[in-house]
């Protein structure tokens, strides 16, 4: 980290979008384990936000706060990968050394970093929202897994569903759990447009109207 040292907080923050940008290339590896299934951790971490939005929506917790620990959750992983739950049987990452060097030099130290101690303390609402779109988001990959077929899906399922720990979360959880994961797109069309594509302008115009 010398080096980085003697770089102004410009170039620091350039340096921050690139690695931000590994995270693209950084695989979840809990997957091999699974046998299907393939994520990013930048693809996790964007629908872990979202649900840090839905779930403090819904406990009427503070939203800001709450993604924020969500979208930077991972945001260490960039130096580390991904240490999937076998990996920590037997190897530690250095999660808080590898985020403080990430974020050296950029201005954002003080900005970041406070929220990831919240999120690792996990004793505000806010952080436990946090946590629980974490798990959240891999129960909606897993079923979406068990949906098309995968026999171990639903044992990693009631596994993750074990670890959630506010209302809001077991709640949303619980009814994904029951959610083919087609439907929000397939049964909203009459059967007939995946027939013969008929039907569906003529059903939106009465909408309209």
């Amino acid at each position: 980290m010398k080096n980085i040292k003697s770089r102004d907080r410009m170039t620091r923050l350039a340096d921050f979008l690139f690695e931000v940008g590994m995270l693209r290339k950084t695989p979840r590896t809990g997957y091999q384990f699974l046998g299907t299934g393939s994520e990013s951790v930048a693809d996790h971490s964007y629908r872990v936000a979202v649900l840090g939005y839905v779930l403090a929506d819904m406990a009427e917790a503070d939203m800001a706060r709450t993604v924020f620990m969500c979208l930077f959750h991972d945001l260490h992983e960039a130096r580390t990968a991904d240490f999937n739950y076998v990996n920590q049987m037997y190897n530690k990452s250095s999660r808080n050394k590898a985020l403080r060097h990430t974020l050296a030099g950029t201005g954002l130290e003080n900005k970041i970093f406070p929220h990831w101690e919240e999120l690792e303390k996990s004793k505000s609402i806010e952080s436990l929202l946090a946590q629980d779109a974490d798990q959240i988001d891999f129960i909606l990959n897993l079923k979406e897994e068990h949906d098309m077929g995968n026999p171990y899906a639903a044992s990693w399922m009631e596994s993750a569903l074990k670890r959630l720990r506010t209302d809001q979360g077991k709640e949303l959880a619980e009814t994904i759990s029951k959610t083919d994961h087609k439907d929000w797109w397939y049964i909203g069309p009459p059967a007939s447009w995946w027939e013969n594509r008929d039907g569906l302008e003529d059903e939106d115009e009465n909408k309209e109207d």
